[in-house]
C-alpha cells in the first residue's frame, strides 16, 4: 500500500494558484500529509476514507465561467470539513447558494480585517485585537451569503472575508492564510487541521523513512536496481534509501560530466563506495562533455546536451549491469505538480522537468521514485534521518 493510500490526510483541490504548494507544505510542517490534487481530476467516487479535511485553492479563474473549471458537487455533500482559500472560498459559497460578482474595488495587497464573532477557524488568530492584517488577492467576491452561514471577519471592501457554516464544518477565507504577509496565518490552517478535521500528526522524518523503506522493498523485491548518482541532495537521499532497502541489489552510476563542484567527485566516492559500501560505478566523462560544449553559450542548448549526453553514457553503463528490472529517480513532489498545468493554461504550468518523463524509451525499466510526494526540505530530514552528512 502507497503512502497517499494508507495515510490520514488534507486534501487539496487545486485551481491554479501560485500558492497551492505552500498551503501542501504548510500542512506538512504541522506534521500532517497533505495530498494536492487538480479540479479537473478529482470525483467525489476518488475520495477515500483517509481524506478527513479538503482545501479549495485559490486559482486565476471566475466563478461565474463555468466551462473554465469543473467540481464534483457531490463532494461537498459528503460531511468532510472543507475550507475554501480566496477562489474556493467564492466556489464553496456559489455551490451553496450564494452569490459572487466582480468587486468593485479588486484588493491586492495586505488588508485589514475585523473580527466580527468568535469561530473555532480563528481562535487565537486575532491575538485579543480587534483587527489584523491578511494578504488579499481578488477581483471578484461573495456578493450574498448561501443560507445558514455567517460572518466571522470583514474588511472594508470585503464584508464576507472569513465566514462560516458551522453545523456542516464549511469555512470560507476571502484573503490568503498560507502566505507570510498575512499575520498569524498559520494559525488559521492549524485550527482548520485539528480543530474542525480532528486529525492527529502522522507525517516525519521517521514515518517517512520507515514506510518508504518498506514500499521501495515492496516494489523491487529481488530486482535489481539502477541509480544515476550526482551528489546532490535528491540522488543522495534515493541512493541511501534504497540502500536501506535492497542493499547489495542496488548499482548506482556516477558520472562526472566536468561541471561539478570543486572536489565533489572524490566526495562522492568517498561517502557511497567507502563509508557506505554501495556498488558504485564511477564514469569520468569530463572530456566528452567539455568537447561538446565547446563554443555553445545558449544555456537551453547547453542543457540539451548535457541532458542527451548524460542520458546515453548512463545507458552505455546500465547495459553492463545484467537483468536489470528498475530506474531509480530523485522526482520530488513539485517536479510532478511543476510538470502538468492545473488550469489548461501556460501560466499555472511553471516548467517542464527533467525527471518526469526524461526517461529513454528502449531502456524499458520500471521507475522506483520514492521521493515523489516529498518537497525538498522533507528530502533534506529525510536525508538526515537516514544518516547522511550535514554537508550532502
Amino acid at each position: 500500500m502507497s503512502l497517499n493510500q494508507s495515510l490520514n490526510k488534507i486534501l487539496i483541490i487545486d485551481f491554479g494558484s501560485q500558492f497551492t504548494q505552500l498551503i501542501a507544505r504548510r500542512i506538512r510542517e504541522f506534521g500532517v500529509f497533505s495530498e494536492i490534487i487538480s479540479h479537473k481530476k478529482i470525483k467525489n467516487k476518488n475520495i477515500n476514507n483517509t481524506v478527513k479535511g479538503i482545501i479549495l485553492s485559490g486559482g486565476p479563474l471566475n466563478v461565474y465561467e463555468l466551462k473554465k473549471y469543473s467540481f464534483d458537487k457531490k463532494i461537498i455533500q459528503r460531511g468532510i470539513p472543507i475550507l475554501g482559500i480566496c477562489f474556493g472560498h467564492q466556489i464553496l459559497s456559489k455551490i451553496n447558494g450564494g452569490k459572487v460578482k466582480q468587486s468593485k474595488n479588486r484588493e491586492f495587497g495586505l488588508a485589514n480585517i475585523f473580527k466580527k464573532k468568535d469561530s473555532l477557524l480563528t481562535k487565537n488568530f486575532f491575538k485579543g485585537k480587534r483587527s489584523i492584517k491578511v494578504w488579499m488577492s481578488h477581483a471578484d467576491e461573495v456578493s450574498k451569503l448561501p443560507k445558514n452561514f455567517t460572518v466571522i471577519a470583514s474588511s472594508v471592501n470585503s464584508k464576507f472575508a472569513i465566514v462560516e457554516n458551522k453545523s456542516k464544518n464549511f469555512y470560507g477565507v476571502q484573503f490568503h492564510p498560507e502566505v507570510t504577509h498575512t499575520e498569524n496565518g498559520r494559525t488559521i490552517i492549524r485550527n482548520f487541521i485539528f480543530l474542525v478535521c480532528k486529525i492527529k500528526k502522522n507525517w516525519s522524518a521517521k514515518n517517512q523513512k520507515i514506510k518508504l523503506i518498506n514500499e521501495v522493498k515492496n516494489q523491487v523485491g529481488n530486482n535489481k536496481v539502477i541509480c544515476a548518482l550526482s551528489g546532490g541532495v535528491d540522488s543522495s537521499v534515493v541512493a541511501q534509501l534504497l540502500n536501506k532497502a535492497i542493499g547489495k541489489k542496488l548499482y548506482c552510476i556516477f558520472v562526472n560530466t566536468g561541471l561539478l563542484r570543486k572536489n565533489e567527485e572524490k566526495q562522492v566516492i568517498s561517502t557511497f563506495k567507502k563509508k557506505l559500501k554501495i556498488n558504485l560505478i564511477y564514469v569520468n566523462a569530463e572530456k566528452e562533455f567539455l568537447r561538446k560544449l565547446k563554443n555553445i553559450s545558449d544555456p537551453e542548448k547547453k542543457r540539451k546536451i548535457i541532458g542527451n549526453l548524460f542520458i546515453k553514457i548512463f545507458e552505455r553503463y546500465a547495459k553492463k549491469i545484467k537483468n536489470v528490472k528498475f530506474l531509480a529517480q530523485g522526482t520530488l513532489y513539485p517536479d510532478l505538480i511543476e510538470s502538468k498545468s492545473v488550469t489548461g493554461s501556460e501560466t499555472s504550468k511553471i516548467k517542464s522537468h527533467h525527471n518526469v518523463g526524461g526517461l529513454p524509451k528502449k531502456m524499458k525499466l520500471n521507475l522506483v521514485e520514492p521521493l515523489k510526494l516529498l518537497f525538498k526540505d522533507e528530502v533534506r530530514k529525510l536525508g538526515l534521518e537516514l544518516n547522511l552528512s550535514k554537508e550532502i
